[in-house]
């Protein structure tokens, strides 16, 4: 969820992630996981609260003034974002390194036909 505040409407929240508000906290499907009270401000959910109690990683980049929060990581969570090193062929059939593109940001899209 790419995020131009911290301050989250609850029903985009909703909508994109598929946690609810509920009066028992944040719900999705039989799942409910309690919120502090401050969670929610003048009816905004507070991103970096969301994140700690759900395990959405929340990461800002300073320079585009945005924040993305992050699927919930049900216990699996990455212990940094720096890629494995990667060698496949491109569209051409020539082998490709994925480090180097080191030190820059890198979207990986892949498709698969199953």
């Amino acid at each position: 969820m790419i995020l131009q505040s911290l301050e989250i409407d609850p029903k985009a929240f909703e909508a994109r992630t598929g946690w609810a508000l509920k009066p028992e906290g944040a719900c999705k499907g039989d799942v409910c996981v309690p919120l502090p009270a401050d969670a929610l401000r003048g009816g905004k959910l507070d991103a970096r609260i969301l994140s700690q109690r759900l395990g959405m990683p929340l990461i800002q980049d300073v320079d585009a003034g945005v924040w993305c929060l992050g699927p919930e990581a049900m216990g699996r969570a990455l212990t940094s974002a720096t890629a494995p090193e990667m060698v496949l062929p491109d569209w051409t059939g020539k082998q490709f390194h994925l480090s180097s593109l080191r030190g820059q940001k890198v979207l990986i899209v892949t498709w698969s036909s199953w």
